[in-house]
């Protein structure tokens, strides 16, 4: 599951930022129609994902492998004032570009799948970001990381994704 809207203003890049969601409980009532009963819930401890899981569940776990990618020095700053040359570089190879001080794509995914295979459970419900979500599908896929970018996950969206890696 993706994690409702963040209380950011648009165009402001954002990933390890830990801000606030907006309408955790409308997000958490809809989506909760979505959930079989008694399934565990992971979650990114950042706090955008944090109110939904524990909107989801008496019990939720937190594991930071499943946090949104880290854009170092972008975090918080708008889009347009990223320099040009540095937007280039990470077009140029997408999946292994990292932001000054943060991490690249394929960083993303080498932690999350390793937090996956730790997981012995038969299905569970991760609540994470965006990123994150369109990495697995990727992988899932078979496809190279940069289909990640066209994958539309909306706000407080639940994407099933079956995992046989």
């Amino acid at each position: 599951m993706r994690h409702p809207e963040p209380e950011i203003a648009p165009g402001i890049c954002y990933g390890r930022l830990d801000i606030p969601a907006r309408q955790v409980d409308v997000a958490a009532a809809r989506l909760r129609s979505e959930l079989p009963a008694g399934l565990p819930v992971w979650s990114s401890p950042l706090q955008r994902c944090r109110a939904l899981a524990e909107a989801l569940h008496p019990a939720p776990l937190f594991d930071a492998r499943l946090q949104e990618m880290d854009f170092g020095r972008w975090e918080g700053v708008p889009w347009d004032e990223v320099s040009r040359a540095e937007l280039d570089a990470w077009a140029a190879d997408v999946e292994n570009y990292a932001p000054p001080g943060g991490e690249s794509p394929l960083m993303v995914r080498a932690r999350v799948l390793e937090f996956l295979s730790t997981l012995t459970l038969p299905a569970a419900v991760l609540v994470t970001h965006a990123g994150v979500i369109r990495l697995l599908l990727a992988a899932q896929d078979g496809g190279e990381l940069a289909s990640w970018l066209t994958r539309d996950l909306p706000y407080a969206s639940c994407t099933v994704i079956e995992w046989n890696q």
